[in-house]
C-alpha cells in the first residue's frame, strides 16, 4: 500500500514541507529512502526500524521505499524520523489516510520510541503557517509556539502520536505565555556604572549605539577595552518581538537554543577566539550552518585582539558588514542567513602593546608595528565607523570614591531617543539607523554648512582619508546632532567624529 505523510526539512534558515512517500511492496525485504535524504536521513531507517519494534508495533519484512519529494531538495538532519516512521504505519494501515491531511510531523526516533528534540521548531512552525497543524516533540512545543496561528501539538512518544492520530487521545496543543511575549531585557549582569574613568570611550560608544555604528578600539592591554565592550549590549534598544523572533530562529537553526529559553530576550553578545575559522566566523561547513556573524544578529560581534585572526576571516566580514547578510554559495544550492551585527573590534596599538604608554616602554620596532596594523587592512578599516583610542585608566581614578558614573540605563535612554528620530526621519527610506545611509541619501540627510564642509575637507587631506572614509565620517556627525537634538549637522558634531578617525594615521614611528 502507498502512504503520504507532511513533514519539513530546513534549507538555510528556512523550512520546507517534504511529502513523505512511503511504499510497501511484496519481495525480498529491503528499506531504502529517495530522494537526496544526507547520511543522517539515510540513518533513519535503523532508528525507524528499532523504535516500531520496541513500543510494539510491527516492522514489516518487505520491500519498503520511502520517497522524499520534492526530490531535488537535499534533505538534512534526523527530523524526518517521526514522519517515517507513521508514514509505515498508515502503509500498513494502522492509522487512516485521511487523518494525516492537515498534519505536518517532526522529530528524532530514539530506539525505544521516544521522540527527542530537534533544531529550527520555530521555522517548522513558520512554514505551517498555511493551515498545517505542527506535531514535534515536546521540548520544541513552547518555541514553536511562539508563531501566531498554528497549533502545535507536543509530543513524548511514538505511541502517543498514533493515539493521537487515531483519535483515541486527546493533547492540548501548546500556548505561549503571554508574560514571555510581553517584553524583553536588557543585561542585567553588566552595567557601565561598574567602569571607572574611560568618558571619552563610554561617549564614543553611546554614539555606536545611537547611529548603529562599528567600532575600532585600540589600546593597551588592561585599559579596559573588553569590559567596555562587553558592557555594550546593555545600552542598545531593547529587543521588540520581531526582531526577538528573527535572532531566536538563527540559534534554533544553529542548534544553540537551550529548551528552557524558547525565546532570546536579550541582545545577542558573540565574542569568538582568534583561532575560529572562516566557516565558523562567517558559516558554512560540510553542513551549513550559521556562523558567528548571524548567531550575533541583531546584537553585538566582538573581535578581541583583532589582529591575531586569520587575515582571510577578517576579510570575511567585509560583505556582511555591508550587505547584512551572508550568502553561502555551494554546489547543492545557495543559502541566505541574515548578518545585521554591530561589530566592535579591539587591538594593542603594537604587538607588544604599549606603545605610546608612558608607564611601560614598548619594545617594538617602526616595522614591527606597521606589520602588525597591517593586519587590518584599509577596506575593513574603512568599514568601522568609530576608530577610538582607549588610554589606561590612571590608578586615582580606580580608587576614587566619587560617585559611580552614569548606569547603561541612563545612557540608553538617550540612545533610544536618538534611534526614534532616526526611525521618524526615514520611515520613508526602508532604513532605520544612520549607519545604514546608502550614499544619495548622504547627500539628503547630511547637508553641511560652508565652515563644516571646509573643517571636513582639510581632515580629508591632512588624514588622507577615503572617499567611503568620508561617508563615515558624515554618518557618525548625523548621529552626534541626533544625540544633541539637532536637525542641522554643526562644525563641533564634524569635529567630534573626525576625531573617531584618528587610527587613520599612519603610526609615528
Amino acid at each position: 500500500m502507498l502512504a503520504k505523510v507532511r513533514s519539513a526539512a530546513l534549507v538555510g534558515l528556512d523550512a520546507h514541507l517534504v511529502d513523505v512517500e512511503v511504499d510497501i511492496s511484496g519481495g525480498l525485504p529491503q528499506f531504502s529512502v529517495v530522494g537526496l535524504p544526507d547520511a543522517t536521513v539515510k540513518e533513519s531507517r535503523d532508528r525507524v526500524r528499532s523504535a516500531l519494534k520496541n513500543t510494539g508495533f510491527h516492522f514489516p519484512a518487505k520491500r519498503i521505499t520511502v520517497n522524499l519529494a520534492p526530490a531535488g531538495v537535499k534533505k538534512e538532519g534526523s527530523g524526518l524520523d517521526l514522519a517515517i516512521a507513521i508514514g509505515i504505519l498508515v502503509a500498513e494501515e494502522v492509522i487512516p489516510q485521511a487523518y494525516l491531511e492537515k498534519c505536518v510531523l517532526v522529530g528524532e526516533l530514539s530506539l525505544d520510541g521516544r521522540v527527542k528534540p530537534i533544531t529550527g521548531a520555530l521555522s517548522f512552525a513558520l512554514a505551517c503557517r498555511t493551515g498545517y497543524d505542527l506535531l514535534l516533540p515536546t521540548d520544541n512545543g513552547v518555541e514553536a509556539a511562539l508563531v501566531q496561528g498554528v497549533n502545535v501539538y507536543p509530543l513524548h512518544t511514538l505511541p502517543e502520536a498514533v493515539e493521537f492520530l487515531r483519535g483515541s487521545q486527546v493533547i492540548v496543543s501548546t500556548r505561549t505565555n503571554p508574560d514571555l511575549l510581553e517584553s524583553t531585557r536588557a543585561a542585567d549582569d553588566e552595567d557601565y556604572s561598574d567602569v571607572r574613568g574611560q568618558d571619552h570611550a563610554k561617549r564614543a560608544l553611546e554614539v555606536a549605539a545611537s547611529g548603529g555604528h562599528n567600532v575600532l578600539m585600540v589600546g593597551p592591554p588592561g585599559s579596559g577595552k573588553t569590559m567596555l565592550a562587553r558592557r555594550f549590549p546593555s545600552i542598545l534598544p531593547l529587543l521588540d518581538l520581531e526582531e526577538a523572533i528573527e535572532t531566536t530562529r538563527v540559534h534554533s537553526v544553529a542548534g544553540q537554543l537551550a529548551p528552557e529559553r524558547p525565546l532570546l530576550r536579550v541582545r545577542p553578545f558573540r565574542a569568538p577566539h582568534h583561532s575560529i575559522s572562516d566557516a565558523g566566523l562567517v558559516g558554512g561547513g560540510t553542513v551549513p550552518k550559521p556562523g558567528e556573524v548571524s548567531l550575533a544578529h541583531n546584537g553585538v560581534l566582538f573581535l578581541d585582539e583583532s589582529p591575531e585572526f586569520k587575515r582571510g576571516v577578517l576579510e570575511g566580514l567585509r560583505q556582511p558588514l555591508e550587505d547584512g547578510h551572508v550568502v553561502l554559495t555551494r554546489a547543492s544550492g545557495t543559502l541566505k542567513y541574515p548578518a545585521r551585527f554591530m561589530l566592535i573590534a579591539a587591538m594593542n596599538p603594537c604587538p607588544c602593546g604599549y606603545y605610546g604608554d608612558r608607564t611601560r616602554p614598548c619594545i617594538c620596532t617602526g616595522t614591527q608595528i606597521r606589520r602588525y596594523r597591517a593586519k587590518l587592512s584599509g577596506p575593513l578599516l574603512d568599514r568601522l565607523d568609530i576608530h577610538l583610542d582607549v588610554p589606561p585608566v590612571p590608578v586615582r581614578e580606580l580608587r576614587s570614591e566619587l560617585p559611580a558614573s552614569e548606569g547603561s540605563a541612563v545612557i540608553r535612554a538617550r540612545v533610544v531617543a536618538a534611534r526614534e528620530r532616526q526611525r521618524r526621519r526615514y520611515r520613508q527610506d526602508g532604513i532605520y539607523s544612520n549607519a545604514q545611509l546608502k550614499p544619495r541619501m548622504i547627500k539628503r540627510y547630511c547637508g553641511l554648512d560652508q565652515a563644516a564642509q571646509e573643517l571636513l575637507e582639510q581632515a580629508m587631506v591632512r588624514l588622507r582619508l577615503s572617499a567611503r572614509a568620508h561617508g563615515r565620517i558624515l554618518r557618525v556627525a548625523r548621529t552626534i546632532a541626533d544625540l544633541a537634538d539637532s536637525e542641522r549637522i554643526e562644525t563641533m558634531h564634524v569635529a567630534e567624529a573626525i576625531q573617531y578617525r584618528s587610527f587613520d594615521r599612519n603610526p609615528e614611528v
